[in-house]
């Protein structure tokens, strides 16, 4: 009987890339840019408050304070502080109550301290706020942000967009590189070359994440992340080139 002609279907030869991982790897990748793009169409957004915030005034400079477009500072009381957590990680926050005029109300404090490590129940600080919104929580000449605060949420917007791009562009061209093994039927399973791509995306990654929280210039951010990944990419490149013809040789 004619082996080609056999009805049942020919068996997946070992180490030949499913077209279940192509269509996973595909579908991750696509996830990533979509939620990439969103957030960077979110971006000039947060970029004109934070301008707006930069540019605020005491309100007690401004003639007409109440349009609340002015940073006002008002006196509350600690009413307790409490520890908790917020996808794995551990969140702090505080009580305060403003008294007849605010009831009491919890914000969220960025990080340890200085201020929420050392605040106790009764303790009397002062509220800063924008917009309705408490940006800082001052004791004495202690001040501490909370996670409220307009002027970082651009740039930890501009890092995860960066961060969920550079990954997604890595997992399509996974899938498209697991697609041709697929139709060349290559069954050889290249492990350093999987690790070498994997730490090269998480290099190039830390570099667009480490450029936008250092800078507030976007056009900078975008031009360090592409000089990085650019570079790292290349780099990834000749190292690749390089255990092809080890193997080969």
């Amino acid at each position: 009987m004619n082996r080609s002609s056999s009805p049942y279907p020919h068996p997946q030869p070992p180490g030949l890339p499913s077209l279940r991982g192509v269509v996973f790897a595909s579908v991750v990748g696509s996830v990533l840019v979509l939620a990439a793009a969103v957030l960077f169409a979110l971006l000039p957004g947060s970029l004109s408050e934070a301008a707006d915030f930069r540019a605020a005034r005491p309100c007690s400079e401004v003639a007409a304070p109440e349009s609340g477009d002015c940073l006002s500072e008002w006196p509350a009381t600690v009413v307790s502080t409490e520890t908790g957590r917020s996808n794995k990680a551990v969140t702090n926050w505080v009580t305060l109550d403003g008294g007849a005029e605010e009831p009491p109300f919890r914000v969220r404090m960025r990080g340890h301290g200085p201020v929420w490590a050392k605040l106790a129940p009764g303790d009397r600080v002062t509220v800063l706020s924008w917009r309705d919104a408490v940006w800082a929580v001052q004791a004495g000449e202690l001040r501490q942000d909370t996670t409220e605060m307009p002027d970082r949420e651009p740039a930890v917007r501009l890092a995860v967009g960066l961060a969920l791009l550079i990954v997604g562009t890595v997992f399509l061209r996974g899938a498209g590189w697991l697609h041709r093994r697929r139709a060349i039927r290559a069954t050889d399973t290249p492990t350093a070359q999987v690790v070498v791509v994997m730490a090269a995306t998480l290099l190039a990654s830390a570099i667009a994440v480490t450029a936008a929280t250092a800078t507030d210039t976007v056009w900078l951010v975008l031009l360090v992340a592409a000089a990085g990944c650019a570079t790292v990419w290349a780099a990834t490149a000749l190292l690749l080139r390089g255990l092809a013809r080890r193997r080969t040789a």
